[in-house]
This record gives C-alpha cells, sequence and structure tokens, in this order.
C-alpha cells in the first residue's frame, strides 16, 4: 500500500462513513495505516468501501450505526474494541441536510436535523471517551460546517453545526485532562453527493468563494488526518477551516 505511517495502529471509529467525506477519510486513514471502523445506516455502500479498503492490503471492518440510538453506538465501540482492541480516534463525520428556511421550517425537520448532526455527536463521544480513558488519550475529530460559523444554510442545519462548534471546544476543555483532543473542522462548499442537489448551480457557488472553486473531499480528509494523527498533539479545542476562503470575506 506505501503506507507513510501517520495513523500506524490507530484504531479509528468514522461514522457516516459509507460515502462522501466519511468515505475519503476512511480510505485515506486506512492508507496511513489505521485500522478502521465505518459506522452508518448505509450497509451496501458500507460494505463496499470496507471490501476496497481491504482489497488494497488495509484492515477495516463495517458496522450498522444510526448516530441517534445510543444502543448503536454501545455496540460500535464494543465492536471496534473486541476486533482491534482499543478505540484510539473517532471521526464523528455523520450529517444530514434538510433545506427548510424559516417560512417551511417543521418540527419534524427540526428535531431530525439536531438529532443527528448534534445528538449524534454528543452520543459519539460519550460512547468512547471511557475506553480512550482506558489507554490514556485520544483524538475526537467532529466535522462541523462553515454553517456554524456563518449564516450561510438553513435554521436547523446551522443550529446543529453551530452546537457541534462548541460542544467541541466544552469537551476539549472537560476532557484534556485525560489526555483527549477534541477538534472540529468546518468545511465549505465541497463537491459532495449532498452538494448535488443543491438548487444553487455549481457555478454560483464557485463566483462565490475566493480560491474560484468547490472544495473536494480528500482536502477536508487530510484536515482529519492531521487532528487525528500525534502531528496536532497539542492542539485541542480548536476549529479548521477549509472552505476556499469564504469565511474570510
Amino acid at each position: 500500500m506505501g503506507l507513510s505511517m501517520r495513523l500506524l495502529n490507530k484504531v479509528t471509529l468514522i461514522t457516516g462513513g459509507a460515502r462522501g467525506m466519511g468515505a475519503t477519510a476512511a480510505q485515506l486513514f486506512a492508507k496511513e495505516g489505521a485500522k478502521v471502523v465505518i459506522g452508518d445506516v448505509l450497509e451496501e455502500e458500507g460494505i463496499e468501501i470496507a471490501k476496497r479498503i481491504k482489497s488494497i492490503g488495509g484492515q477495516c471492518i463495517f458496522t450498522y450505526l444510526d448516530v441517534t440510538n445510543p444502543d448503536d453506538w454501545e455496540h460500535a465501540v464494543r465492536l471496534t474494541v473486541s476486533t482491534f482492541g482499543s478505540v484510539d480516534v473517532l471521526v464523528n463525520n455523520a450529517g444530514i441536510l434538510i433545506r427548510e428556511d424559516l417560512d417551511n421550517v417543521t418540527l419534524e425537520g427540526w428535531d431530525k436535523v439536531l438529532d443527528v448532526n448534534a445528538k449524534g455527536v454528543l452520543w459519539g463521544c460519550k460512547s468512547v471517551v471511557p475506553e480512550m480513558r482506558k489507554i490514556g488519550g485520544g483524538s475526537i475529530v467532529n466535522i462541523s460546517s462553515i454553517s456554524g460559523i456563518v449564516g450561510l444554510g438553513y435554521p436547523a442545519y446551522n443550529a446543529s453545526k453551530g452546537a457541534v462548534r462548541s460542544m467541541t471546544k466544552n469537551l476539549a476543555c472537560l476532557h484534556a485532562g485525560d489526555n483527549i483532543r477534541v477538534n472540529s473542522i468546518h468545511p465549505g462548499i465541497i463537491r459532495t453527493d449532498m452538494m448535488k442537489n443543491d438548487p444553487h448551480a455549481q457555478e454560483d457557488w464557485q463566483n462565490l468563494i475566493p480560491l474560484g472553486r468547490l472544495g473536494e473531499s480528500i482536502e477536508v480528509a487530510y484536515g482529519a488526518l492531521y487532528m487525528a494523527s500525534d502531528e496536532s498533539s497539542f492542539v485541542t479545542g480548536s476549529e479548521l477551516v477549509i472552505d476556499g476562503g469564504w469565511t474570510s470575506q
């Protein structure tokens, strides 16, 4: 595989790892020597990514994981530890977007977005911290969004991603004594399946981004790789913005 070993033998659980940014991160992490557990509700896609990783010599398993369900979290963490021995890294990547502005927002839509994007991150952190304490530390990488920093987006999505941003800082301070680092990543407009259904033309977005193009999943994955690795050993409670300059305007 030509491993560069930035995550050699680090056991990593990635939610929403069946496609998009999560799948890209899973494959990159495996190439860097990590033992990867993909958690997702998309079973066929998740199993396929795990097979792809194993076909090139990586170590990877898939588990069904609804991030809003504490029982699923308990199972996923138990499976990770029983298979690979520990949990060194958690990437809370699972997220959804429902395009409801204030005029047409529904309680159902609001609750669903907050459940997945915010509560899912909370339960993920709660589930892995005890295991990370056992091994003397770890790294949690929470995928937020520039919508957690600026007003781009929809009320529920912005609220959920803002919650991830603030929760990350809270948990970073609470668990610094456990040597558990907690950081957030804030992608801008990234070329993913989520964006394919966006009512704005890609050209419209590109014109609003200083670098003049959409981001790619691999560019977010490299940010997550840095946060997951020991290279960021003095980084906690931080937010890494990967947006082509959007929030600098």
